[in-house]
């Protein structure tokens, strides 16, 4: 028998309590979560991300009558990013939901978006710090998406 030990580390945070750097992402994000287009849930987020060349792309997500179209704030960003920076690696996102809709205490991405930071976590080999807050709670924060994707499919899984 195997015994499989993750290691989750979620820390939660007052605003106070984050660096001037965290806090001006987490006040990027928040600014994206207005201008985001979700007229069908109004579950409005905003995202933005920092890489290691000190660029910030920020994003939101957008709804679509046909729900399968739109897309999330966080995978909007890091696509972005990728595609106009493609050398420069993710340190952070912070996220933000603009809603105080759901009983959850925590917000994190989606399995689609965390599956997303993950092949880009895994491919530049080094942690992303993830940032996330509701509106009304507290911050969150994660050193690596492993911590809420502890087994994440990547590359090396596929055969060929």
């Amino acid at each position: 028998m195997k015994i499989h030990k993750e290691i989750v580390e979620i820390i939660e945070l007052e605003k106070n309590e984050l660096s001037e750097l965290d806090s001006k992402l987490l006040n990027k994000a928040i600014e994206a979560s207005e201008k985001a287009y979700a007229p069908y849930s109004n579950f409005k987020v905003g995202a933005s991300l920092l890489l290691e060349n000190d660029e910030i792309f920020c994003a939101n997500n957008q709804e679509n009558a046909a729900y399968p179209s739109g897309l999330c704030a966080e995978r909007i960003a890091i696509f972005a990013a990728k595609s106009n920076a493609p050398d420069s690696k993710v340190l952070k996102i912070a996220i933000y939901v603009g809603s105080e809709k759901g009983a959850q205490a925590m917000v994190f991405p989606c399995g689609s978006c965390r599956q997303s930071i993950s092949e880009y976590e895994f491919n530049q080999d080094r942690n992303i710090e993830i940032i996330t807050q509701k509106k009304g709670s507290n911050i969150f924060k994660s050193k690596s998406i492993k911590n809420i994707l502890p087994s994440s499919f990547n590359s090396s899984d596929l055969i060929g």
